[in-house]
């Protein structure tokens, strides 16, 4: 090709170049799925290697948006729970009264050791004069009807006013009679402290989540008259070390983006633990620093999904995290990662560690999970030929 030739063509080049800047700048963030190039071992989990207890999902009418059941067939989900390995899941959804009746009937009563459920309490109570009296005789109740616990939702310390239109956190002295009933009776309190931090923080470009936030704006709390998370957190530890008789759990390890802050209330507070629902996501992008607070508080951390309706493929990721050295895989089978563009690795839990995470620290965590369990053990051995209902 002569020097005409090529002095000829240039502009030609130099179009398709253009175009495709302009192609390229027409790209939106919201289409883009990028696909990794980096190879790495992939190994498929789809069931939980030991037998699971899924401390930390939603299976009543609370959430669903339309008042119908979030687990429309009861026996698909059971069947669902056989394939994951999952012994027993706890629903959060009991609410009080009638609807906690609803739920018991649906699942704890007519599949005993299988479910558990939580109840709530209603804070509209705060505005009576007996308030904080009412609302431990609310907790009193639901447990003597077969709750499991009482869930704490992130409500409190968001949206929860008094009479006065103040806010209620956890620490607020009128909610003491009611976490303390919760020791007095045995049963430990689930708190949903927060939102993730993204959350607090602006919605502009320097926002991990912000496509996220883009979708759901309503989820954004900044500007908003609500505290920040450093107080909720301050609350949330100021009620658990005021009630020592009383079993905390921190639901979405009550931080996750600060494992440091969350090993160090654990080391101060041994009637804290944690459950992983949800936290996917933040775990898997700081592996090391997840098994190391596994390993030092071991008996303290619970395997949940918080996935619901539950979905085979959610559970995939969680298993294989806790089960496999894996690295640099999706910890969503969503096309786009929900919650942050980032990848994640696995931990490799050893039996002994994966054992206590995936059930035995929610069976001594839960009396009532771990009294069915047994219970329904001995009714599957005396059914057998020469059965005993020795232990």
């Amino acid at each position: 090709m002569g020097p005409l030739t090529r002095r000829a063509l240039a502009p030609l080049g130099a179009g398709r170049r253009s175009l495709r800047r302009l192609r390229v700048a027409s790209l939106r963030l919201h289409g883009y799925e990028p696909r990794p190039m980096v190879r790495t071992a992939a190994t498929d989990v789809l069931r939980a290697r030991l037998p699971a207890v899924d401390a930390h999902n939603h299976l009543g009418r609370w959430l669903s948006g339309d008042g119908t059941w979030m687990i429309p067939d009861v026996g698909a989900c059971l069947a669902l729970m056989d394939e994951l390995n999952l012994e027993s899941v706890v629903n959060l959804d009991g609410r009080w009264g009638a609807e906690l009746e609803a739920n018991l009937d649906r699942y704890d009563r007519a599949h005993p050791g299988r479910f558990v459920t939580y109840c709530h309490v209603d804070w509209r109570l705060l505005s009576e004069r007996d308030g904080p009296e009412r609302l431990g005789a609310s907790l009193r109740a639901s447990v003597g009807a077969g709750a499991a616990g009482l869930k704490i939702w992130k409500d409190l310390g968001l949206e929860v006013r008094d009479r006065s239109g103040a806010l209620v956190l956890l620490d607020d002295p009128r909610l003491s009679p009611l976490l303390a009933t919760a020791g007095e009776l045995g049963v430990p309190v689930v708190v949903h402290v927060g939102d993730p931090c993204a959350f607090f923080e602006p919605v502009d470009r320097y926002n991990e989540r912000l496509e996220e936030l883009m979708i759901s704006p309503g989820l954004s709390l900044y500007g908003k008259p609500v505290p920040p998370m450093a107080r909720l957190l301050e609350a949330f530890e100021s009620a658990v070390g005021a009630h020592p008789a009383t079993t905390f759990i921190a639901a979405h390890m009550a931080i996750a983006e600060d494992l440091a802050w969350v090993g160090r209330a654990l080391a101060e507070h041994p009637n804290l633990a944690v459950d992983v629902g949800a936290r996917l996501a933040e775990m898997g992008r700081q592996p090391r620093a997840t098994r190391a607070l596994i390993e030092r508080f071991s008996d303290r951390v619970l395997f949940g999904a918080d996935v619901y309706p539950m979905r085979r493929g959610e559970y995939s990721p969680l298993f294989r995290f806790f089960e496999t050295d894996d690295e640099h895989f999706a910890y969503s089978s969503e096309p786009v990662p929900p919650q942050g563009r980032w990848s994640v690795s696995g931990i490799a839990l050893p039996e002994e560690l994966l054992a206590a995470v995936y059930r035995d620290n929610a069976r001594r965590l839960i009396p009532v999970l771990g009294a069915r369990s047994v219970v329904d053990l001995r009714a599957k051995r005396a059914a057998r030929p020469g059965g005993t209902q020795s232990p």
